[in-house]
């Protein structure tokens, strides 16, 4: 008798196979009892109707986890299922649950702390399961993609010795007597790595000490990174996104179907990604869809994201729009400038920016004097700059935000929703 998964139960009808996994919900009628198991592929249901049979179900409890064995039936319009001929309890739910996961309607309704403060436990739901499989997806396309482009990967420490933004955001250790930090971004060591394999690439975690308790901020997120090097400006950079975001979404679509189909989602399809200037963009919000800026805004708040990317969706279509030209003083000291304004962009998705990059700069003492200019000490960044002293290519590159992304793909209420276990201003546990 072969154990396989619930996705393959059609393949075998008229067979006797095993399941194992979950006790997702369990009926009893008296003379007939269903219990719906659910395994990393789905799930499926087991009818038990012999009496010897019975008494083996009924010691089974939501949520325990089974082996059940039988032959696999299928009645015209309607699933496969499994007769059970005999069930294992390997370990039993013993306490009463503080959440009904079986339930959509209650998960659906069910608050953010709640989902949280429960959170080994609401992974198993379905379709909270499903925010997890939809987002290894996209790492997997996002690595397949780069690889194919002649992209190395790298694991950069996440331990650092200075902060890579220079500004206050950081989370500061204790490192032997020593003060370190978490590393806000793998970006020095990506620059310092395109000297070595021009084409680098990383997915990791990174760490934001930043005072927001919003719907679009964590302090720990994953980042997926690139860097690239030889290149003329930072469009290089945007060409390659631009092919690399049409794989990411049509493998997605093609490996998470069912996932998608849960939330509603519309995966975006496109030739391009039309590009604004940020002075082009502050312009229109302001002449036509009534955005008013504080006095002292340079950069664009959310509210802005949000009215631009529903005029663009309008207007041409699209769910995705790039924002170029950013003033030189609101990006990091390695951007390359242009007068006052810098060769860099963010990549909006639905509202939300889920992308920032550009081209750097490469030459050691245009990098010196641009920390110079922030009031930055050269000296203690002085591993970061030995390989400027020793020749660079014109390079760039991106950092996409993985939870932001599917949070926005799958229309998220909260980007903690599309983390495993969000560290907040508020949570460190579970």
């Amino acid at each position: 008798m072969s154990t396989i998964q619930s996705h393959q139960l059609q393949q075998h009808v008229g067979h006797k196979i095993t399941v194992q996994g979950h006790a997702q919900s369990v009926r009893d009628l008296g003379n007939l009892m269903f219990i719906t198991v659910r395994d990393n592929g789905g799930c499926v249901q087991a009818v038990v109707s012999e009496k010897s049979v019975l008494e083996a179900a009924r010691a089974v409890s939501t949520e325990a986890a089974i082996i059940v064995s039988g032959s696999v039936t299928q009645m015209a319009g309607k699933p496969a299922e499994i007769q059970a001929e005999t069930i294992e309890v390997l370990s039993a739910s013993g306490f009463a649950l503080p959440v009904e996961i079986s339930k959509e309607a209650k998960m659906d309704s069910l608050s953010i702390s709640a989902m949280l403060d429960y959170r080994p436990l609401t992974l198993r739901n379905p379709k909270v399961r499903a925010i997890f499989k939809i987002q290894a997806a996209i790492c997997q396309a996002f690595s397949e993609f780069l690889i194919g482009e002649n992209f190395v990967e790298i694991h950069s420490p996440k331990i650092v010795s200075t902060g890579t933004e220079g500004g206050a955001n950081l989370f500061k250790l204790d490192y032997f007597g020593k003060e370190a930090f978490l590393a806000q971004s793998p970006q020095f060591y990506k620059q310092m790595m395109v000297g070595v394999f021009e084409r680098v690439f990383e997915v990791g975690p990174v760490y934001r000490a930043e005072q927001h308790d919003t719907t679009r901020h964590v302090n720990e997120y994953i980042s997926l990174d690139l860097e690239m090097g030889f290149i003329h400006s930072e469009q290089d950079v945007i060409a390659l996104q631009v092919r690399l975001m049409k794989h990411i979404f049509a493998r997605v679509k093609e490996r998470c179907a069912s996932e998608l189909a849960m939330y509603g989602a519309k995966v975006p399809e496109f030739d391009t990604i039309p590009q604004l200037r940020l002075a082009e963009a502050q312009a229109l919000l302001t002449r036509e869809l009534g955005w008013k800026p504080a006095s002292d805004t340079v950069d664009l708040d959310p509210e802005a994201e949000r009215l631009l990317c529903e005029h663009f969706a309008a207007t041409e279509g699209t769910d995705l729009l790039y924002l170029t030209h950013y003033p030189h003083a609101v990006r990091p000291f390695y951007a390359m400038p242009e007068g006052t304004s810098s060769h860099s962009f963010d990549l909006l998705f639905r509202g939300l920016e889920v992308t920032t990059g550009g081209q750097r700069i490469h030459q050691n003492s245009e990098l010196i004097a641009s920390m110079e200019a922030r009031g930055l000490n050269p000296e203690k960044f002085d591993d970061y700059l030995q390989c400027f002293r020793y020749g660079m290519p014109p390079h760039g590159g991106l950092a996409i935000g993985l939870e932001r992304l599917v949070k926005q793909l799958l229309g998220l209420s909260s980007v903690k929703l599309a983390v495993l276990f969000p560290r907040d201003l508020n949570r460190l546990t579970p």
